[in-house]
């Protein structure tokens, strides 16, 4: 498979809805893929709260794309049609600018002082790199969870710029038990003796434990009850593979690892930057409801849900769907079965792909 991974610097800048601005920054991005002579065949990937641009394939580390199932050659989104681009987000920690980068005014890393970001700014962020691509419109663009929500905000935002929309496991904007959610695991990393106030990498140290913590509480949002029994049910973890002296049972040890190898890769402030984003989208912000903000929407939309997710469940997707059926917008909605909770929607399924690649192909 064709891929390149490219750092690109915006000199102009940009202004966030914050009311912040960034003087200059750099979108990290990967292509996969060639864009066509009359580029009409260019999908954007927005990714979710943890992903990065890093999208398919094995990257120089040997690390395999979050979406690897669904993007590829002769894979639901098939990277021998189409041109795919993915970018890590503004205020990420995989090459963008954000908290762990140096600011160029002061010549010092950000931490802490990095702006506010939102899905706002990084949908118009996307908007600047796809001019700087030189692509006039998106045959598709399509994220899942917070990518989804990119997704929906990009047929608000510039309708003229996308013919298809994708948003999958998502939402219009975050319930209160969400928000309540990821504030305990904001505030697991705040009390971390290692966080300093956001400027522990000029100490050299690292709120592990906090992030740890974070991590461990989102993942069991992730997941779905169902799957957790049939994967571990209450069964105790072998004496010889506990990454922790202290687990009993399997689902301890699952998470432990699963927390202990986030903390590998991920910022702290990156954490802090992204949950807030989360928390704060709301599609209708400057509407009077869902219904108008839609109105301008003029790309057609694929929305899917799954059975198990209880992080953004079906009900959430069908607000969207009815919303777009008030407007008379081209649209399809579908409940998938999904075993992984959340997280189904990184699993290709026959269904799933076949719905994918019969709606992009359209």
């Amino acid at each position: 498979m064709k891929s390149k991974s490219e750092l690109i610097k915006f000199e102009e800048g940009i202004s966030l809805e914050s009311g912040d601005n960034l003087s200059s920054f750099e979108l990290m991005i990967e292509t996969y893929g060639d864009l066509n002579d009359s580029k009409t065949n260019a999908v954007l990937i927005c990714h979710a709260f943890s992903g990065n641009h890093h999208v398919a394939g094995k990257n120089p580390k040997g690390e395999i794309g979050w979406w690897d199932e669904i993007v590829g050659p002769n894979k639901a989104i098939d990277t021998n049609k189409y041109f795919v681009v993915c970018c890590n987000n503004l205020g990420g920690c995989s090459g963008s600018s954000g908290p762990s980068s140096i600011n160029p005014t002061t010549g010092k890393i950000y931490g802490k002082d990095f702006p506010i970001v939102s899905v706002k700014d990084w949908v118009n962020s996307q908007n600047m790199l796809t001019e700087r691509l030189g692509i006039p419109r998106w045959l598709f663009v399509v994220g899942g969870s917070l990518g989804g929500m990119q997704a929906l905000e990009w047929s608000i935002a510039y309708p003229e710029k996308i013919l298809k929309a994708g948003i999958f496991a998502a939402a219009a904007k975050s319930s209160t038990q969400n928000i309540a959610m990821n504030e305990v695991g904001r505030e697991s990393i705040r009390k971390d003796p290692n966080f300093n106030n956001g400027d522990y990498i000029e100490l050299g140290v690292k709120p592990k434990n906090g992030l740890k913590t974070a991590r461990m509480l989102g993942h069991i949002t992730y997941l779905s009850e169902e799957n957790m029994d049939l994967r571990f049910g209450r069964k105790f973890q072998d004496s010889d593979s506990k990454v922790d002296g202290k687990v009993d049972f399997e689902v301890e040890n699952y998470l432990q690892y699963k927390g202990e190898k986030f903390t590998e890769n991920f910022d702290a402030n990156s954490y802090i930057l992204m949950t807030k984003a989360m928390d704060g989208y709301d599609a209708s912000k400057n509407f009077k409801n869902l219904d108008e903000a839609l109105s301008s929407v003029s790309s057609e939309l694929l929305i899917v849900g799954f059975d198990s997710d209880w992080l953004y469940p079906p009900e959430r997707g069908k607000e969207i769907q009815l919303a777009a059926m008030n407007n008379n917008i081209r649209s399809s909605y579908i409940t998938l079965d999904g075993r992984q909770g959340h997280d189904s929607f990184l699993f290709a399924s026959e269904k799933y792909e076949e719905i994918i690649q019969d709606f992009v192909g359209s």
